[in-house]
């Protein structure tokens, strides 16, 4: 299987408390990673290690609690673990002693619940190996499979590997195209990159240099210019660019630079079709001309990084949303992958970021309670093109490639 760029998989370690799950990353990663201890309990939180395992290549592998905790911390920690589940791209689920019973099938639904494939492995296999029977239960009832293993002389590991790289679904390790299906060999893609006070000294941010790698991924050539400098660009340059990508904050500039004709979209649209979840954004965005006086806004950033004071997600957008409707509506911005602050059907509409830094995997999940409890779900780009007038042109682009569909247009 092939590692995709910049791209690792989630792998969570789940169990009972001395079940051997940070003896087993240990063991993957040959070394002394996790702490490991007598005492039940010793994983308290989820830990992240990123590391290189034979055969599989670089992946993240996440520690987790026992899931039979006791006490209110128990149960708090028991919570936290829980909550990896709807980050990661597999899981592992350890039993020992062919113990198979209600917190392991607590853990089952979940990943069910969530689409996470697991499987399940038969720790300390050194004191007892898996059952007959355990492995027709877990084949015919559960549609897993149970491999034994042995953390204390690592026994397995290469079945083990060889189940994980089995597992994996394809897009965790290579997601889709970002415009690779737009172009061809040799088509040129413009992009307007501002400069100002949020762009990162002497770089450009993820998402501009996500595309300019896949474009140069699917052998096309790559323009770039600021904002100012797009006039120019099109009275000297020939032949004229087969789609022009632009950042969401100067989208009016573009529309009036950029020839009709010339397909336009952002960098934020481009990850929200490779990312999030496209076909109810496209559904949700239009939402945004229903708003009303009282209602509020949850604001999804996917990373936690320095607010200006024009920040496009806390400033920005909530100005412009409130001067569109003309209401008066209440903002709740969450970073990272933090708890929301609220019951989600307090929610009139989630506005979520193009989601550079997660998966997407993290990022359809951030965003399922609010679809499956029918919020509206719009992106960053797509309520910023809706706002501004010209959100067919925007997601334009994206509605004739294979497996698109809209009743919007």
């Amino acid at each position: 299987m092939k590692k995709g760029k910049e791209i690792r998989p989630h792998i969570g370690i789940f169990g009972r408390r001395n079940s051997g799950k940070s003896s087993l990353i240990n063991a993957m990663a040959g070394q002394e990673v996790s702490i490991v201890s007598d005492v039940a309990g010793t994983t308290t939180d989820p830990v992240s290690k990123n590391m290189e395992i034979g055969g599989l290549g670089a992946v993240v592998l996440i520690d987790t609690a026992g899931i039979d905790d006791e006490g209110m911390l128990g149960e708090k920690r028991i919570a936290r673990s829980r909550e990896v589940i709807k980050t990661i791209d597999l899981a592992i689920l350890l039993i020992t002693e062919n113990n198979l019973g209600d917190f392991e099938f607590g853990l089952i639904e979940e990943f069910n619940k969530l689409d996470v494939p697991y499987f399940i492995v038969n720790n300390k296999s050194d004191l007892q190996t898996v059952s007959a029977e355990l492995i027709a239960k877990t084949e015919t009832e559960l549609q897993t499979i149970v491999i034994d293993f042995s953390a204390l002389n690592k026994a397995g590991i290469e079945p083990l590997v060889k189940q994980m790289r089995s597992f994996l679904p394809e897009t965790a390790w290579k997601p889709g195209t970002l415009v690779g299906d737009l172009i061809s060999y040799g088509d040129t893609v413009l992009l307007i990159t501002p400069i100002d006070i949020e762009a990162p000294e002497g770089r450009l941010i993820l998402p501009q240099v996500q595309v300019i790698r896949d474009v140069l991924d699917h052998d096309g050539v790559v323009a770039i210019c600021k904002e100012r400098e797009v006039d120019s660009y099109f009275k000297r340059m020939q032949p004229k660019p087969k789609l022009v990508i632009t950042d969401s904050q100067v989208f009016l500039k573009a529309d009036a630079s950029i020839p009709q004709e010339i397909p336009l979209t952002s960098f934020s649209i481009v990850l929200a079709r490779q990312k999030g979840d496209f076909q109810h954004y496209i559904k949700g965005t239009p939402k945004i001309a229903e708003l009303k006086d009282g209602d509020r806004i949850l604001i999804l950033e996917s990373c936690s990084h320095h607010v200006s004071c024009d920040d496009i997600g806390r400033v920005k957008i909530p100005r412009w949303l409130s001067n569109f409707t003309g209401k008066k509506l209440d903002y709740d911005v969450v970073a990272g992958l933090n708890q929301v602050p609220r019951y989600i059907h307090d929610y009139a509409l989630v506005v979520q970021c193009g989601g550079c830094m997660i998966t997407r995997r993290q990022l359809v999940n951030r965003l399922k309670p609010a679809i499956d409890a029918g919020i509206p779900v719009t992106n960053y780009g797509m309520a910023i093109a809706y706002i501004h007038g010209i959100y067919d042109r925007a997601i334009k682009p994206f509605l004739n490639t294979a497996g698109e569909k809209t009743d919007y247009l």
